[in-house]
Protein backbone atom coordinates (compact mmCIF):
# COMPACT_ATOMS: atom_id res chain seq x y z
CA UNK A 1 0.00 0.00 0.00
CA UNK A 2 1.47 3.48 -0.47
CA UNK A 3 2.40 5.11 2.40
CA UNK A 4 2.84 8.77 3.66
CA UNK A 5 6.97 8.52 3.93
CA UNK A 6 6.42 8.37 -0.38
CA UNK A 7 5.80 12.47 -0.14
CA UNK A 8 7.74 15.03 -1.82
CA UNK A 9 9.26 17.63 -0.52
CA UNK A 10 7.07 20.11 1.65
CA UNK A 11 8.07 22.89 -0.81
CA UNK A 12 5.90 21.04 -3.27
CA UNK A 13 2.72 21.88 -2.35
CA UNK A 14 0.41 21.08 -5.12
CA UNK A 15 1.68 17.69 -5.03
CA UNK A 16 0.96 17.75 -1.42
CA UNK A 17 -2.42 18.41 -2.33
CA UNK A 18 -2.61 16.30 -5.16
CA UNK A 19 -1.40 13.42 -3.21
CA UNK A 20 -3.64 13.67 -0.46
CA UNK A 21 -6.47 13.80 -2.89
CA UNK A 22 -5.21 10.54 -5.12
CA UNK A 23 -4.03 8.30 -2.50
CA UNK A 24 -5.92 9.14 0.76
CA UNK A 25 -9.72 9.16 1.40
CA UNK A 26 -9.68 10.88 4.64
CA UNK A 27 -11.41 14.74 2.72
CA UNK A 28 -14.22 15.13 0.59
CA UNK A 29 -12.31 15.58 -2.60
CA UNK A 30 -10.39 12.35 -1.92
CA UNK A 31 -13.03 10.29 -1.32
CA UNK A 32 -15.13 11.73 -4.65
CA UNK A 33 -11.58 11.28 -6.56
CA UNK A 34 -11.77 7.31 -5.24
CA UNK A 35 -15.94 7.21 -6.09
CA UNK A 36 -15.55 8.58 -9.56
CA UNK A 37 -12.79 6.21 -10.19
CA UNK A 38 -14.41 2.88 -9.16
CA UNK A 39 -17.74 4.26 -11.12
CA UNK A 40 -15.23 5.21 -14.40
CA UNK A 41 -14.01 1.27 -13.73
CA UNK A 42 -17.18 0.01 -14.07
CA UNK A 43 -18.41 2.05 -16.67
CA UNK A 44 -15.39 0.46 -18.99
CA UNK A 45 -15.80 -3.20 -17.89
CA UNK A 46 -19.69 -2.89 -19.02
CA UNK A 47 -18.56 -0.98 -22.52
CA UNK A 48 -15.84 -3.89 -22.79
CA UNK A 49 -18.56 -6.40 -22.40
CA UNK A 50 -21.60 -4.82 -24.52
CA UNK A 51 -18.79 -3.79 -27.16
CA UNK A 52 -18.54 -7.93 -27.26
CA UNK A 53 -22.45 -8.03 -28.32
CA UNK A 54 -22.48 -7.67 -31.99
CA UNK A 55 -25.87 -5.96 -32.45
CA UNK A 56 -24.87 -3.58 -29.37
CA UNK A 57 -21.45 -2.80 -30.53
CA UNK A 58 -22.88 -1.93 -34.05
CA UNK A 59 -25.60 0.13 -33.39
CA UNK A 60 -23.29 2.11 -30.39
CA UNK A 61 -20.10 2.02 -32.12
CA UNK A 62 -18.98 5.42 -31.78
CA UNK A 63 -20.70 6.58 -28.52
CA UNK A 64 -18.59 3.21 -26.83
CA UNK A 65 -15.59 4.92 -29.08
CA UNK A 66 -16.01 8.34 -27.59
CA UNK A 67 -16.78 7.14 -23.67
CA UNK A 68 -13.61 4.49 -24.07
CA UNK A 69 -11.51 7.73 -25.09
CA UNK A 70 -12.63 9.81 -22.49
CA UNK A 71 -12.02 7.23 -19.83
CA UNK A 72 -8.55 6.09 -20.93
CA UNK A 73 -7.38 9.49 -21.30
CA UNK A 74 -8.34 10.33 -17.61
CA UNK A 75 -6.83 7.41 -16.55
CA UNK A 76 -3.54 8.13 -18.50
CA UNK A 77 -3.49 11.58 -16.31
CA UNK A 78 -4.48 9.83 -13.08
CA UNK A 79 -1.52 7.22 -13.47
CA UNK A 80 1.04 10.08 -14.52
CA UNK A 81 -0.13 12.55 -11.81
CA UNK A 82 0.23 9.32 -9.21
CA UNK A 83 4.19 8.78 -10.70
CA UNK A 84 4.19 12.47 -10.07
CA UNK A 85 3.53 13.38 -6.36
CA UNK A 86 5.55 10.56 -5.23
CA UNK A 87 8.96 10.51 -3.96
CA UNK A 88 10.16 6.72 -4.57
CA UNK A 89 8.78 6.51 -8.23
CA UNK A 90 9.92 2.72 -8.88
CA UNK A 91 8.26 1.56 -5.85
CA UNK A 92 4.92 3.15 -6.88
CA UNK A 93 5.83 1.70 -10.78
CA UNK A 94 6.75 -1.67 -9.84
CA UNK A 95 4.18 -2.13 -6.95
CA UNK A 96 1.23 -4.33 -6.90
CA UNK A 97 -1.42 -1.36 -7.43
CA UNK A 98 1.08 0.40 -9.27
CA UNK A 99 1.70 -2.65 -11.96
CA UNK A 100 -2.34 -2.93 -12.15
CA UNK A 101 -2.88 0.69 -12.95
CA UNK A 102 -0.34 0.35 -15.86
CA UNK A 103 -2.28 -2.92 -16.97
CA UNK A 104 -5.35 -1.05 -17.29
CA UNK A 105 -3.60 1.18 -19.56
CA UNK A 106 -1.39 -0.65 -21.74
CA UNK A 107 -4.22 -2.80 -24.13
CA UNK A 108 -5.86 0.90 -25.25
CA UNK A 109 -2.95 2.43 -26.88
CA UNK A 110 -2.02 -1.36 -27.84
CA UNK A 111 -5.51 -1.63 -29.67
CA UNK A 112 -4.52 1.54 -31.91
CA UNK A 113 -2.11 -1.58 -33.36
CA UNK A 114 -4.01 -4.62 -32.59
CA UNK A 115 -7.63 -3.94 -31.79
CA UNK A 116 -8.88 -7.11 -30.61
CA UNK A 117 -6.61 -6.08 -27.69
CA UNK A 118 -9.29 -3.89 -26.26
CA UNK A 119 -10.79 -6.09 -24.57
CA UNK A 120 -8.19 -6.91 -22.86
CA UNK A 121 -9.44 -3.82 -21.12
CA UNK A 122 -11.19 -5.76 -18.41
CA UNK A 123 -8.31 -6.09 -16.62
CA UNK A 124 -9.35 -2.54 -14.87
CA UNK A 125 -11.76 -4.53 -12.86
CA UNK A 126 -8.82 -5.28 -11.19
CA UNK A 127 -8.71 -1.42 -10.04
CA UNK A 128 -11.85 -2.36 -7.83
CA UNK A 129 -9.43 -3.66 -5.05
CA UNK A 130 -9.08 0.12 -4.16
CA UNK A 131 -12.82 -0.29 -3.22
CA UNK A 132 -11.42 -2.01 0.42
CA UNK A 133 -9.38 1.55 0.86
CA UNK A 134 -11.91 3.56 0.39
CA UNK A 135 -14.73 2.12 2.34
CA UNK A 136 -12.06 1.53 4.88
CA UNK A 137 -12.48 -2.47 4.27
CA UNK A 138 -8.88 -3.05 4.74
CA UNK A 139 -9.53 -5.69 7.09
CA UNK A 140 -10.94 -8.06 4.61
CA UNK A 141 -7.60 -6.86 2.18
CA UNK A 142 -5.59 -8.25 5.20
CA UNK A 143 -7.75 -11.77 5.37
CA UNK A 144 -7.27 -11.42 1.84
CA UNK A 145 -3.50 -11.41 2.34
CA UNK A 146 -3.27 -14.10 4.87
CA UNK A 147 -4.77 -16.64 2.01
CA UNK A 148 -2.15 -15.66 -0.60
CA UNK A 149 0.23 -16.41 1.90
CA UNK A 150 -1.26 -19.49 2.96
CA UNK A 151 -1.32 -20.20 -0.51
CA UNK A 152 2.65 -19.37 -0.97
CA UNK A 153 3.67 -21.55 2.15
CA UNK A 154 2.10 -24.22 0.70
CA UNK A 155 3.40 -24.26 -2.90
CA UNK A 156 5.92 -27.25 -2.79
CA UNK A 157 3.20 -29.45 -1.42
CA UNK A 158 0.93 -28.30 -4.35
CA UNK A 159 3.51 -27.99 -6.38
CA UNK A 160 4.14 -32.22 -5.59
CA UNK A 161 0.21 -32.85 -5.83
CA UNK A 162 0.28 -31.22 -9.77
CA UNK A 163 3.42 -33.24 -10.48
CA UNK A 164 1.63 -36.26 -9.28
CA UNK A 165 -2.02 -35.58 -11.02
CA UNK A 166 -0.05 -35.17 -14.06
CA UNK A 167 1.65 -38.20 -14.13
CA UNK A 168 -1.46 -39.74 -12.85
CA UNK A 169 -4.04 -38.41 -16.28
CA UNK A 170 -0.99 -39.21 -18.51
CA UNK A 171 -1.04 -42.93 -17.22
CA UNK A 172 -4.77 -43.32 -17.11
CA UNK A 173 -5.22 -41.13 -20.56
CA UNK A 174 -2.63 -44.05 -22.28
CA UNK A 175 -4.39 -46.96 -20.72
CA UNK A 176 -7.77 -45.58 -22.04
CA UNK A 177 -6.27 -45.20 -25.39
CA UNK A 178 -5.62 -48.77 -25.45
CA UNK A 179 -8.55 -50.18 -23.63
CA UNK A 180 -10.74 -48.02 -26.27
CA UNK A 181 -8.52 -49.08 -29.41
CA UNK A 182 -9.20 -46.17 -31.02
CA UNK A 183 -13.15 -45.56 -30.66
CA UNK A 184 -14.05 -41.65 -31.13
CA UNK A 185 -12.21 -38.95 -28.44
CA UNK A 186 -9.97 -41.58 -27.75
CA UNK A 187 -8.04 -41.75 -31.40
CA UNK A 188 -4.71 -40.62 -29.76
CA UNK A 189 -3.13 -40.91 -26.33
CA UNK A 190 -2.93 -36.45 -25.96
CA UNK A 191 -6.75 -36.95 -26.83
CA UNK A 192 -7.62 -39.63 -24.03
CA UNK A 193 -5.43 -37.58 -21.63
CA UNK A 194 -7.29 -34.98 -22.20
CA UNK A 195 -10.57 -37.11 -21.25
CA UNK A 196 -8.43 -38.65 -18.34
CA UNK A 197 -8.35 -34.63 -17.01
CA UNK A 198 -11.58 -33.31 -17.17
CA UNK A 199 -12.77 -36.32 -15.53
CA UNK A 200 -10.41 -36.46 -13.12
CA UNK A 201 -11.15 -32.89 -11.89
CA UNK A 202 -15.27 -34.15 -12.05
CA UNK A 203 -15.54 -31.72 -14.36
CA UNK A 204 -17.37 -33.92 -16.79
CA UNK A 205 -18.15 -31.61 -20.32
CA UNK A 206 -19.16 -34.84 -21.89
CA UNK A 207 -18.06 -34.16 -24.97
CA UNK A 208 -16.41 -37.92 -25.07
CA UNK A 209 -16.95 -40.77 -23.56
CA UNK A 210 -15.75 -44.56 -23.09
CA UNK A 211 -17.61 -47.33 -24.79
CA UNK A 212 -15.93 -50.80 -23.56
CA UNK A 213 -17.03 -52.21 -20.35
CA UNK A 214 -13.48 -51.80 -19.36
CA UNK A 215 -13.23 -48.38 -20.68
CA UNK A 216 -16.68 -47.55 -18.26
CA UNK A 217 -15.19 -49.86 -15.77
CA UNK A 218 -11.69 -47.31 -15.69
CA UNK A 219 -14.15 -44.13 -15.54
CA UNK A 220 -16.01 -44.98 -12.81
CA UNK A 221 -12.98 -45.66 -10.58
CA UNK A 222 -10.98 -42.12 -12.13
CA UNK A 223 -14.19 -40.48 -11.54
CA UNK A 224 -14.21 -42.10 -7.55
CA UNK A 225 -10.78 -41.30 -7.28
CA UNK A 226 -11.60 -37.46 -8.51
CA UNK A 227 -13.58 -36.86 -5.19
CA UNK A 228 -10.39 -37.52 -2.72
CA UNK A 229 -7.71 -35.76 -5.53
CA UNK A 230 -9.33 -33.05 -5.67
CA UNK A 231 -9.83 -32.22 -2.08
CA UNK A 232 -6.24 -32.66 -1.41
CA UNK A 233 -5.01 -29.33 -2.53
CA UNK A 234 -8.02 -27.41 -0.19
CA UNK A 235 -6.80 -29.33 2.76
CA UNK A 236 -3.29 -27.93 2.36
CA UNK A 237 -3.85 -24.74 2.29
CA UNK A 238 -6.85 -25.24 5.08
CA UNK A 239 -4.42 -26.67 7.22
CA UNK A 240 -1.58 -24.13 6.04
CA UNK A 241 -4.09 -21.29 6.82
CA UNK A 242 -5.04 -22.95 10.57
CA UNK A 243 -1.69 -22.83 11.61
CA UNK A 244 -0.93 -19.35 10.89
CA UNK A 245 -4.32 -18.40 12.60
CA UNK A 246 -2.79 -20.14 15.57
CA UNK A 247 0.55 -18.84 15.77
CA UNK A 248 -1.25 -15.26 15.55
CA UNK A 249 -3.86 -15.87 18.65
CA UNK A 250 -2.72 -13.81 21.68
CA UNK A 251 -2.34 -15.84 24.90
CA UNK A 252 -1.95 -14.26 28.44
CA UNK A 253 1.16 -15.51 30.01
CA UNK A 254 -0.33 -15.64 33.29
CA UNK A 255 -3.55 -16.51 33.24
CA UNK A 256 -3.22 -18.59 30.09
CA UNK A 257 -6.89 -16.08 28.91
CA UNK A 258 -6.90 -16.92 24.92
CA UNK A 259 -10.28 -14.08 24.81
CA UNK A 260 -7.90 -11.28 23.40
CA UNK A 261 -8.96 -8.60 21.21
CA UNK A 262 -6.68 -8.28 18.55
CA UNK A 263 -5.78 -4.89 19.48
CA UNK A 264 -5.87 -5.41 23.28
CA UNK A 265 -2.65 -4.66 25.12
CA UNK A 266 -3.24 -6.13 28.53
CA UNK A 267 -5.49 -9.08 29.78
CA UNK A 268 -9.02 -8.68 30.39
CA UNK A 269 -9.25 -11.48 33.03
CA UNK A 270 -5.54 -10.30 35.07
CA UNK A 271 -4.69 -7.49 33.35
CA UNK A 272 -0.85 -8.63 32.34
CA UNK A 273 0.78 -6.18 30.00
CA UNK A 274 0.57 -8.90 26.42
CA UNK A 275 4.17 -9.36 24.39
Amino acid sequence: MEREHNLVPEDAWWKHYLYRIIYRSDTKLGKLFDIVLLSLILISTAIIMMESIPKLGKRYHYTFLVLEWIISIFFSVEYASRIAVVKNKRRYIFSFFGIIDFLALVPFYLSFFFPVTKYFLIFRMLRMLRVFRVFNLMDFMNDGFVIVKALKNSSRKIYIFLLFLVIFSVIVGSMMFMVEGGRPGFETIPQSIYWAVVTVTTVGYGDVSPITPMGKFFAVILMLAGYSIIAVPTGIVTAEMRNKRQNLEKVCDRCGNEDIDDDARYCKQCGKKLA
